[in-house]
């Protein structure tokens, strides 16, 4: 089965829908005109019910089908916040907000959902309910787990939930997807080692703590290469070095460091963080300076239900043809409080030979978008047959 005809009707609709979204970016919770533009579509298709202001600035829409046999519903999660980046693509509809641009296509996940919730309203072939979820702030905010917080899931019953991301590098027109955990929890470390500054002449009057810090840079990367089991993954990555002096003859007081840990399973998260507390606080003391260490648990792992990700693989395979085995990826998305709320699936959707996402090149794919509204309508009929 391709495509269904009546999405690819509406394609350029939903395109114009797509660079609109496209040139107005507004980013994490503050999205006044996306979440507006929702909840009007949303409304001029029919929805049952249309509610804003789930977990601060996101849009539900309830779309019930001919019959409610089960009283069973399925959700559908498209996320709408864009990215402080400059935007460096050179289109016609680029973005209008200086700063700001959609540079991980949540442009085109939330057109999609869109063009599959006008869909379901047309055609409103299932029994039960179809809730289409438009998520602020997935870009750092957890605005995931703020829509669960509010009650998402019980308010609306839902039964399971599905999701979609775009993903350059896998060809328009398939879908790439795994049982288990898909993509890792994504944890933030704040290190500030203090010595005794002075002049940059007279180190021995002086405790160095960019000396300590650089030995603790070094020191973290034995938490993959000699603490986690080789077979499983660990990412530790520092990614700011900063003193409060430019100066080259000064020995600085203080020496901050920042960075991010990743992990697929909660033993190893665990562990991962208790070894990097131990060699900060133990390398900063072998050099006689002290270590005060921020450690912020984010996102947690998402994780496919086994069953669920068999059944999203299926609608994939009708709606496209091809389905790749996706192997973990150790970037973090906060669709896993929705997953840890309810069993469901999160999936990828090729997006072709394109700029990266969260580069300032990067654009959505408009081919994309009648596999991706496709799947999604699919799955509500596949899931919830009509009586």
């Amino acid at each position: 089965m391709p495509v269904k005809n009546r999405l690819a009707e509406m394609h350029d609709q939903i395109t114009e829908w797509r660079r609109d979204l496209h040139a107005h970016p507004e980013l994490m919770y503050d999205l006044p005109r996306t979440s507006a533009f929702v909840a009007e579509k949303l409304r001029a298709f029919g929805c049952d019910e249309v509610v804003e202001g789930i977990g601060r600035s996101g849009v539900v829409g309830v779309i019930r089908g001919r019959s409610d046999n089960t009283g069973r519903a399925v959700g559908l999660r498209a996320d709408m916040d864009a990215l402080p980046v400059e935007e460096a693509s050179g289109l016609p509809y680029t973005s209008k907000t200086p700063g700001r641009m959609h540079a991980c296509g949540h442009d085109g996940h939330t057109a999609m959902l869109l063009g599959a919730a006008q869909y379901l309203a047309e055609t409103r072939n299932f029994d039960g309910s179809a809730v289409v979820i438009f998520q602020p702030a997935e870009e750092g905010g957890a605005g995931g787990k703020a829509m669960v917080d509010d009650g998402l899931m019980d308010r609306f019953g839902i039964d399971e939930v599905y999701g979609m991301h775009n993903m350059p590098g896998i060809p328009v027109g398939q879908f790439a997807i795994r049982p288990g955990p898909m993509m890792a929890a994504t944890d933030d470390f704040d290190i500030t080692i203090t010595g005794i500054g002075g002049h940059a002449a007279k180190p021995h009057k002086c405790i160095d703590p960019v000396l300590a810090a650089s030995h603790v840079v070094i020191a973290l990367q034995s938490i993959a290469a000699r603490s986690v089991d080789p077979l499983k993954q660990v990412v530790v990555s520092v990614c700011s070095f900063r003193t409060e002096s430019d100066a080259t003859n000064v020995i600085p007081q203080t020496v901050r460091l920042r960075g991010t840990v990743r992990t697929m399973e909660e033993d190893v998260r665990d562990l991962a963080e208790t070894r990097l507390k131990a060699l900060v606080e133990n390398t900063a003391a072998a050099y006689g300076a002290t270590a005060a260490i921020d450690y912020q648990r984010g996102y947690p792992v998402t994780e496919n239900d086994p069953d669920r990700a068999a059944f999203a693989a299926e609608v994939a395979r009708a709606v496209a043809g091809g389905v790749e085995d996706t192997a973990p990826l150790m970037g973090g998305e906060d669709f896993s409080y929705m997953l840890n709320a309810r069993p469901g699936a999160y999936i990828f959707l090729g997006n072709g030979d394109t700029a990266a996402v969260h580069h300032p090149a990067y654009n959505f794919d408009d081919a994309a978008i009648p596999y991706g509204c496709s799947w999604f309508a699919e799955l509500v009929e596949r899931r919830l047959p009509a009586a």
